[in-house]
């Protein structure tokens, strides 16, 4: 018999799983919709490979936690945590450089310094997906050996996989080392994200004093550009919060709420964030106004139907 808070945890984290599974899967359509008819750019390759990587991100998220605390028994038993450990090694590393790739790119193409190595990066904006699928390679040469050491340690020592023989400290510590691809990766989007927010504020700052304290188009623009990439910032650190308090789970065990809350809080950022790029993207944004026209015109049609 559930209690109320599983109840009420369940009920959450499904309504989340399904906002971002389909937001991401509306992303992911309309950027493979412009691929097929030859509109292919960089910006939709990114956003492309970050919805399909979120959307994996999401049925593994909550996969994991609903078999971690319902089925514990079945979660430890054979190699089942060993095969979620890797596929979540691939998922949520390419989710994250895809992410970091992504603030990048608004990075070079809309911020303004006068920097000559920001210059140089700037006329290479192009190559950013050539530099993704590197630093995701090198990512996973670090990370999977790293990983099955550690299995391997414990099968050696005959204790069972969700047995962890080892101290809070030292087992948060070899997560760290486990993820410094990640975390790199998390500085660098986060350094990007706040040098673009300065430029924005600058660039907005200069045009308030041309016009004389009044705002114009671009003004209003550069402040919602502003607003979306503090959103990503917040959300960006909610989800490594999340994962963080999943990982402390393993040094804390027996504390399903301090799991659920985790899994709640980590699954927020992948449906968040889409929602946040939709509305923050003019392609995007048309895009879902069409389809909700749509969704309007076929219900207005099912209702003269069965009047």
């Amino acid at each position: 018999m559930l209690s109320v808070v599983d109840g009420i945890f369940i009920f959450v984290v499904i309504s989340e799983s399904v906002l971002g599974v389909l937001g991401n899967g509306f992303i992911g359509l309309v950027n493979c919709i412009d691929c097929a008819q030859h509109k292919f750019s960089t910006i939709g390759f990114i956003l492309t490979g970050l919805a399909i990587s979120r959307i994996c991100l999401i049925w593994l998220l909550i996969t994991d936690g609903f078999m971690h605390i319902f089925s514990p028994d079945i979660y430890f038993s054979g190699n089942l945590v060993e095969c979620i450990s890797y596929f979540w090694l691939i998922i949520n590393q390419s989710s994250i450089w895809f992410a970091t790739s992504l603030s990048i790119f608004y990075f070079l193409k809309i911020a303004n310094f006068s920097n000559t190595i920001f210059l140089w990066l700037k006329s290479r904006i192009n190559r950013i997906p050539t530099f993704l699928m590197g630093c995701i390679l090198i990512s996973w040469l670090l990370s999977f050996p790293q990983t099955a050491k550690m299995f391997n340690d414990h099968k050696m020592k005959n204790a069972t996989v969700g047995d962890f023989n080892v101290s809070r400290s030292e087992y948060i510590i070899k997560q760290v080392l486990l993820n410094l691809g990640v975390i790199f990766s998390f500085m660098l989007s986060l350094i990007t994200c706040v040098l673009l927010i300065i430029s924005l504020w600058r660039h907005n700052r200069q045009m308030q004093l041309n016009l004389t304290g009044f705002r114009d188009a671009n003004t209003e623009a550069h402040v919602k550009a502003m607003k979306v990439l503090i959103s990503f910032i917040i959300l960006f650190i909610l989800y490594f919060v999340g994962v963080f308090i999943e990982i402390s789970f393993f040094s804390v065990p027996g504390n399903k709420l301090l799991l659920m809350f985790g899994i709640t809080t980590s699954v927020f950022y992948p449906w968040g964030h889409s929602f946040i790029l939709i509305l923050g993207n003019s392609k995007l944004k048309q895009a879902s106004l069409r389809a909700l026209q749509q969704l309007k015109r076929c219900e207005k049609r099912k209702s003269l139907r069965a009047t």
